[in-house]
């Protein structure tokens, strides 16, 4: 099968992409002004917009060619604003995508309420497809994101296990990813293997790109990031390659990366003390290679369905997910 590439994704989907943006931007207008306005600075941010993506292209692989995938593109997009609005508050975060984030703008209370106004908006809107198994898809994925976020809160500068960090992934991203391959499934009236194959991929596609995102929060530099390097660490939050270095550094080694994370700042250890332990027991390498058996799981899912320019596309997201610098 020929190769492709992202210019060709955005190709094949540039026109949905673009009714997505217009969609969303007019969604995300309130008779409230700080709502609107709060909106309007999260959408001008930018990102990948790899959720709607994916859901058109799960849509356009089984051949759907309805509204219904540009409209659910902006819900799920609603969703994952809603869910980064809140995330800024609860990490007590200066710095989205290398600008202000909305809470040091407007405040967390106006901000707390505006994430709940995006997600009742949201629902609101994928009423419009008169379809309760889109609901069901929404609702379960919205559950598993709140869930995620709270268990996360009980355990910031705790040494959890790979196991519970995992779920907490699953939870908190890749959940959605497989959400919206499920929801462009739905909307083709896809079988139930289909589906299953399709969830399947979304979910290992978010895992491969979360870990590969803790890892760059280690390993890149803030101006790629757009903040602070380690930032996970400064939160409290044990992420893979961390939890591969504390099952095999040594006691004195485990105390450095344990003061960090319960102290919740790098006093008296630096953030190249803590590299240099990761690269002595290769844990960056380590949740690299799981990242990449992630991708590989993605792959293996659209073994079944037939060859096109979308199932290229999906074939080459996750080598995409895994090899990215930002």
């Amino acid at each position: 099968m020929a190769a492709t590439n992202g210019k060709e994704i955005f190709d094949l989907l540039r026109e949905d992409l673009a009714a997505i943006e217009r969609e969303f931007g007019g969604y995300s207008v309130s008779s409230v002004q700080a709502i609107t306005e709060i909106g309007d600075y999260l959408r001008q941010g930018g990102g990948k917009r790899l959720r709607p993506a994916l859901l058109l292209l799960a849509a356009k692989l089984l051949n759907y060619s309805g509204p219904g995938a540009v409209r659910l593109g902006a819900v799920v997009e609603i969703i994952h604003t809603a869910t980064l609005v809140h995330d800024d508050i609860i990490d007590e975060a200066d710095v989205r995508r290398g600008r202000p984030s909305p809470n040091t703008i407007w405040g967390n209370p106006k901000c707390v309420l505006a994430g709940d106004w995006l997600y009742m908006q949201a629902f609101q809107i994928s009423l419009e497809e008169r379809n309760l198994r889109v609901l069901d898809v929404l609702i379960e994925l919205t559950k598993q994101m709140v869930e995620g976020e709270l268990l996360q809160m009980e355990q910031l500068g705790s040494l959890i296990s790979r196991e519970r960090h995992l779920d907490l992934i699953y939870r908190k991203t890749a959940c959605l990813f497989a959400g919206c391959m499920q929801l462009g499934a739905v909307l083709a009236g896809a079988t139930d293997e289909q589906q299953k194959c399709l969830y399947e991929y979304g979910r290992s596609l978010g895992m491969a790109f979360q870990i590969t995102d803790d890892v760059l929060d280690l390993t890149a530099s803030e101006s790629v990031l757009g903040k602070p390097v380690a930032s996970d660490l400064r939160e409290g939050k044990a992420t893979l390659a961390v939890i591969h270095a504390l099952e095999h550094c040594t006691p004195a080694e485990r105390q450095k990366i344990q003061n960090v994370l319960e102290q919740r700042a790098f006093n008296g250890v630096t953030h190249q003390d803590i590299l240099e332990i990761l690269t002595r027991y290769e844990s960056i390498a380590a949740a690299h290679q799981e990242a990449t058996m992630y991708s590989e799981r993605a792959v293996a899912q659209l073994e079944g369905f037939p060859e096109s320019e979308f199932k290229r596309a999906l074939l080459w997201l996750p080598q995409f997910i895994v090899g990215r610098e930002k």
